[in-house]
């Protein structure tokens, strides 16, 4: 293809009256030549400016808003990569740094100068590491004892993020899941122990299940354990997935046990670009000891000029998010951190409270834990309703904002609900918005005259028992 007109535009043109602007972007084929920064610049943006604005987005738990400060910061180490510690030493120690903060966070006993710990992408590579170590540990322990090493398992509710069933299937582990209920809407302890044997690596309680916003009790979990263990003989550990909680715990809830003071608790990991509020992507994992952390992990090379190890799954990355996380930890403090997350909470509790006065609107548990919150259509009003939720998150769509709808996992299939994240960067004049759109949405949908094809689908389908179309009631227990 030859673009005959690509030198016709130059700094002096108009970005508007440049012929490149005449033309579709590229689909297939790289253009013969170059254009303006300015062109090609305005080019890319324009085919961003039909999606949600990144603030009005509350699907997401990703940091959408840092400060100036912290965006200069970033911009001006995305060029370094972190993993070059010959060239940028001072990034390598700034990186152990924010490990220690975070394993002193979490109550780590670890006396050593630096903590066991390690960089990841984001929650997802932090969870395959600390699932990929108890694996190992349980591997290497067999192995001594002389026992097979080919039939591994590792406990979690159906509550999880789908990392974890990437983990099971690249490391072939089976995968088992406990299941929620409406009497037990977070993990239930004691079914989790019944799925345990000498095969199972490791149990993963989820603090800030993804689908709920709900904590499991970890602490409840590590006592049944105990008890488990030394009737058992076994040694099956924790690994605590706080992909959101670890953020919010230390702050909100520092008397709630659910990190390295509990006995079986042998690693956590956390997403910091979710309530670490640093942009994506970037992701912690942290380790009891350095006895936990296998050696066999640890990988080095020397081709970049000196002896370089490394634990991790990814290799090259940007600094940027190294410089981001301790900027922030040095810029809000413990305090800055708690005013924070209290807001956002806060703001979560509003909305909370809010939409249980819609007519509608149900909540799905009478407390909110973390910034964010699940509620479903009430029955009663679901078997009349010419509506389903999905129409909803579509006319919310149309006034920019991003409110999912989706089905909770199995078991409750068929219960349909819309989550709110609240983050930073979202204020109580933006959430009185929200409830504004939200209530025109419903005052449209109800002057439907037929109904809408979600609801005709749903209709279609076979309701079993607990479904919100047949079940009367909401769920009974936040433990």
């Amino acid at each position: 293809m030859k673009d005959s007109s690509f030198r016709e535009g130059d700094a002096k043109t108009a970005i508007f009256g440049s012929n490149a602007m005449l033309h579709p972007a590229p689909v297939d084929v790289i253009p013969d030549g170059p254009t303006t920064p300015e062109i090609a610049y305005q080019m890319v943006k324009d085919e961003t400016y039909a999606q949600t604005q990144p603030r009005l987005n509350l699907a997401t738990f990703v940091t959408t808003w840092m400060d100036d400060y912290a965006t200069k910061l970033m911009n001006e180490a995305i060029n370094i990569n972190y993993i070059d510690e010959t060239e940028y030493p001072r990034i390598a120690v700034m990186n152990a740094k924010c490990i220690n903060i975070m394993a002193n966070l979490w109550n780590s006993p670890e006396q050593a100068q630096w903590k066991a710990g390690a960089l990841a992408i984001g929650s997802s590579e932090a969870c395959m590491l600390g699932g990929v170590a108890a694996w190992l540990r349980w591997r290497e322990k067999r192995l001594a004892q002389g026992k097979p090493v080919d039939k591994p398992n590792f406990v979690i509710s159906a509550g999880f993020q789908v990392v974890w069933e990437k983990f099971a299937q690249l490391w072939q582990i089976e995968m088992r899941q406990v299941p929620l209920t409406q009497e037990h809407i977070t993990l239930d302890p004691q079914d989790a122990l019944n799925m345990c044997d000498e095969n199972t690596i490791c149990i993963v309680p989820i603090q800030g299940v993804t689908w709920t916003g709900l904590n499991d009790d970890v602490e409840a979990l590590d006592a049944a354990l105990d008890a488990y263990n030394a009737k058992t003989g076994y040694d099956i550990p924790i690994h605590v997935d706080a992909a959101s909680g670890g953020f919010i715990l230390p702050f909100l809830k520092p008397e709630v046990k659910w990190d390295f003071r509990l006995k079986w608790v042998l690693s956590i990991s956390t997403s910091g670009h979710k309530y670490g509020l640093v942009y994506p992507g970037l992701g912690w994992v942290v380790w009891k000891d350095k006895k936990y952390l296998p050696g066999s992990m640890s990988f080095s090379v020397n081709y970049l000029g000196a002896n370089i190890t490394q634990v991790g799954l990814n290799f090259s990355r940007p600094a940027a998010q190294i410089l981001g996380q301790y900027y922030q930890f040095i810029r809000l403090g413990f305090q800055g951190y708690k005013e924070v997350q209290q807001n956002s909470l806060a703001i979560a509790d509003y909305l909370h409270a809010e939409i249980a006065k819609f007519a509608p609107f149900q909540n799905y548990s009478k407390e909110v834990v973390n910034p964010l919150f699940i509620w479903y259509l009430k029955p009663e009003y679901a078997k009349t309703a010419k509506w389903t939720l999905y129409d909803l998150q579509d006319k919310l769509k149309q006034s920019g904002w991003m409110v999912p709808a989706y089905t909770l996992p199995d078991n409750l299939e068929n219960w349909v609900v819309m989550r709110i994240v609240v983050r930073q960067g979202f204020s109580r004049d933006m959430a009185d918005q929200l409830l504004g759109d939200i209530s025109n949405a419903i005052a449209d949908l109800e002057k439907l005259e037929y109904p809408t094809p979600t609801r005709i689908a749903q209709d279609k389908q076979q309701p079993v028992k607990g479904s919100v179309f047949t079940h009367t009631g909401s769920p009974k227990s936040t433990k």
